[in-house]
């Protein structure tokens, strides 16, 4: 399979899966019915990308070493992007109403906009934009025609 068929699934664990739940629905996800049960649910990103919130007893089960406390240390920051400048601040607005907290500033570089938060569980997240032709030729091309 080329890479650009692969799909990615990120496996996170979660102290109330409910709650999770509830939270990441105010910010615009769903969830396959499919993949959820009592202890774990499918969030979906996009068609290629899928978040498996776990129960931490649930995640457990797949770990071999042990669990990070998230709200203490930082594993991974997960990004996700937005259609312009309006809608990363509405993301990120909503994951702030919805109980989440501002991880830092928000950051402006002309060509990218991004803002952050950590979710319930103290997972940190990005939401951004990124100038099309940043994507298409890289930033320093960009950086160069300002």
């Amino acid at each position: 399979m080329p890479a650009t068929e692969r799909l990615i699934f990120v496996n996170l664990p979660v102290k109330d899966l409910d709650a999770s739940i509830a939270f990441f629905t105010k910010l615009g996800f769903t969830f396959d019915p499919k993949f959820t049960d009592q202890s774990a649910s499918c969030m979906i990103v996009s068609d290629k990308a899928y978040f498996m919130l776990l129960q931490t007893d649930r995640f457990g089960d797949f770990a071999k070493r042990p669990i990070a406390d998230a709200s203490q240390s930082t594993g991974a920051i997960y990004a996700v992007s937005a259609e312009d400048r309006a809608a990363v601040d509405a993301f990120a607005d909503a994951a702030l109403e919805a109980g989440g907290t501002p991880m830092s500033d928000p950051m402006d570089m002309g060509f990218m906009y991004n803002r952050s938060f950590y979710d319930l569980d103290g997972h940190a997240w990005e939401v951004l934009w990124m100038a099309q032709e940043a994507i298409e030729q890289g930033p320093a091309a960009v950086e160069t025609a300002s």
